[in-house]
């Protein structure tokens, strides 16, 4: 599939790492390196723009090595970027660490998946179809 990008940033395309990765690696753009103290949130630029098509949106998400090394997610994971949206990608960073994590210009921030979703109509009613499963929730089946 073919995306329209415009790349406002100072670094290449978002890129896949491997052939068969399914996200592909968004940028920090930033004139200045961002210091998120313990707990700390910040909303960090990318200088990428997307024009998705009809039916599809963009997830953004943590990136795995951030998260285990230095406890540094996405507020809002996975973010959502709707078909519809023209603005700059930014993401929302949390250090969930007990230290400093600085990011730097050019530093790897999250990994974008681009997926199909569906539309739905409501059909409202009065009851809902039995399941074995019935209303059971989390941990409902008692295994670990």
């Amino acid at each position: 599939m073919q995306v329209k990008i415009v790349n406002k940033s100072k670094h290449s395309l978002p890129e896949y790492a491997t052939a068969l990765s399914a996200g592909m690696d968004l940028r920090a753009n930033i004139d200045e390196p961002v210091t998120l103290r313990p707990l700390q949130r910040s909303l960090i630029p990318t200088g990428i723009y997307i024009q998705l098509p009809e039916g599809y949106e963009a997830q953004i998400r943590p990136r795995s090595g951030l998260a285990v090394k230095y406890g540094i997610s996405i507020v809002n994971s996975p973010g959502t970027i709707d078909a519809d949206y023209r603005g700059e990608i930014r993401v929302i960073l949390v250090n969930l660490s007990s230290e400093d994590f600085i990011v730097n210009d050019g530093e790897r921030i999250c990994q974008m998946v681009i997926a199909q979703h569906a539309k739905v109509g409501w059909e409202q009613v009065d009851d809902l179809d039995e399941t074995k499963r019935g209303t059971g929730g989390f941990g409902h089946t008692g295994q670990h």
